[in-house]
């Protein structure tokens, strides 16, 4: 029987559609096996929270992901089924993203009367601050980095805004050329900052003095730098945050069971091996269809 090339097309295809799901089921497996591991190893309950960059369907648009309501009703799913006395352990890797949804997570984590630790191999910025503010101790790489929480606030336009930098714009003397709008978001800014510092201290009141945690609140929460600043391990120690930069190995081969979406040509690439001395060349060849470890990051600039 003679195969046409309409059915080898045909079968293409259909492999085409098979195997992406396949290789994501197997993935999956992974993660979940590598997830109780982790828990078995460290008598914990591990949740991860993670946005990598997603390709739209098979069109390979990638989108931003960032936190939404849908991941506050999963963390929180996930708190309720933990019982008080086991310890959470969450891993965060994010730009950062809706208050409401990272406000949410926060004050459920800090009521968990067991101690919560948040877990920061990269970076974990703007509501990704936020959550980390809830836990006893916050373990990052000694690279990783934290970020302001000032809120950004939406314009007619789509667009967003620091709310301090609509509030140093107001105040400029232009009487004339004002419109309602500008007055409006000024007015809207100063109550997101006056909410969004008060969240803080609620979130470390517990753990410092007063003074010192409206201190911390108001540093954050002001939009003393920019909205992607990143606060380092030595930086939030100086802030008086519970900061660890002892990050077990685990965590980071844990990310790479989440990949970013892969692309035509990888922006990073590296010999996959440990170099313990001056690096020297191989004793063997290695095989070139053996794959290579890529890496390809975007930040983007999110409500916080």
């Amino acid at each position: 029987m003679r195969i046409g090339i309409s059915e080898i097309i045909f079968l293409l295809f259909l492999l085409a559609l098979i195997i992406p799901a396949f290789q994501k089921r197997i993935l999956e497996m992974r993660r979940l096996q590598f997830l109780h591991k982790v828990e078995e190893d460290r008598k914990t309950r591990l949740v991860t929270l993670i946005h990598r960059q997603k390709a739209l369907s098979f069109l390979g648009i990638p989108f931003a992901r960032f936190i939404d309501i849908e991941d506050s009703e999963q963390v929180l799913r996930a708190i309720r089924m933990t019982d008080p006395k086991v310890p959470i352990d969450i891993v965060m890797h994010t730009p950062g993203g809706i208050v409401l949804a990272s406000e949410q997570i926060a004050f459920a984590l800090k009521r968990h009367p067991a101690k919560v630790t948040v877990i920061v191999p990269h970076y974990a910025m703007s509501g990704g601050t936020l959550i980390a503010l809830a836990a006893d101790e916050i373990v990052m790489d000694e690279n990783a980095v934290l970020g302001p929480v000032d809120p950004q606030i939406g314009n007619p336009r789509g667009m967003s805004f620091p709310a301090s930098s609509v509030i140093a714009a107001a105040e400029i003397p232009n009487p004339g050329n004002r419109d309602d709008n500008t007055l409006i978001l000024a007015d809207i800014a100063k109550k997101a900052i006056r909410q969004v510092e008060q969240i803080v201290y609620d979130l470390i009141k517990d753990r410092m003095p007063e003074e010192k945690a409206r201190e911390i609140a108001k540093t954050l929460s002001e939009g003393r730098w920019t909205h992607d600043y990143p606060i380092s391990v030595g930086e939030a120690r100086g802030l008086g945050l519970p900061v660890s930069d002892k990050l077990p190995r685990e965590f980071h081969q844990l990310m790479q069971l989440y990949p970013q979406t892969q692309q035509r040509r990888p922006s990073v690439e590296y010999v996959p091996v440990p170099y313990r001395t001056r690096p020297t060349r191989p004793d063997r060849w290695y095989n070139l269809r053996q794959p290579i470890y890529t890496n390809r990051h975007t930040s983007r600039l999110l409500l916080c």
